[in-house]
């Protein structure tokens, strides 16, 4: 991909875009949890061509226009995420550490074989709340650790 795109892709991220990683409940895991990934783009509804372009360019994720007037672009699956990640790490700035703490989190979630390791990875997805400034984060490390405890 071209890197002026790229660039001016990591600068819409960095200006009016999101990264953030979840622990959610998922009674069909091992683990009881997931760790849910997405990088999403934001925009009023009257600009939501600009989402169609990027959509077109990452060929994933979907667009939601909301009563709010504004619209978004998310792309949650963890492959695809961190592919994105990959490509915009080195022209970010303002998000430039979600991205690095995304990657690691992402390349760990691709060798995690045990409970301890999902539970090393809870640990940095509990880092994303000071990074994002997230004040209604109620599943965290703690959560998790209790319910694997025997």
């Amino acid at each position: 991909m071209d890197e002026t795109v790229l660039a001016y892709i990591a600068g819409f991220l960095d200006g009016d875009g999101s990264i953030f990683f979840q622990i959610v409940p998922r009674k069909d895991y091992k683990q009881k949890f997931q760790i849910r990934t997405s990088v999403a783009f934001y925009q009023k509804k009257e600009y939501a061509e600009i989402l169609n372009w990027l959509k077109k360019i990452f060929g994933v994720g979907y667009i939601r226009h909301r009563k709010t007037g504004m619209s978004d672009y998310t792309i949650v699956e963890s492959k695809e995420v961190l592919k994105i990640l990959r490509l915009l790490q080195p022209y970010v700035k303002l998000k430039k550490r979600q991205v690095e703490l995304g990657l690691e989190i992402l390349q760990k979630l691709e060798n995690k074989k045990s409970n301890e390791d999902f539970l090393e990875i809870c640990k940095l997805v509990d880092k994303f709340k000071e990074l994002n400034y997230s004040k209604k984060r109620k599943i965290t490390y703690e959560v998790v650790s209790k319910s694997l405890s025997p």
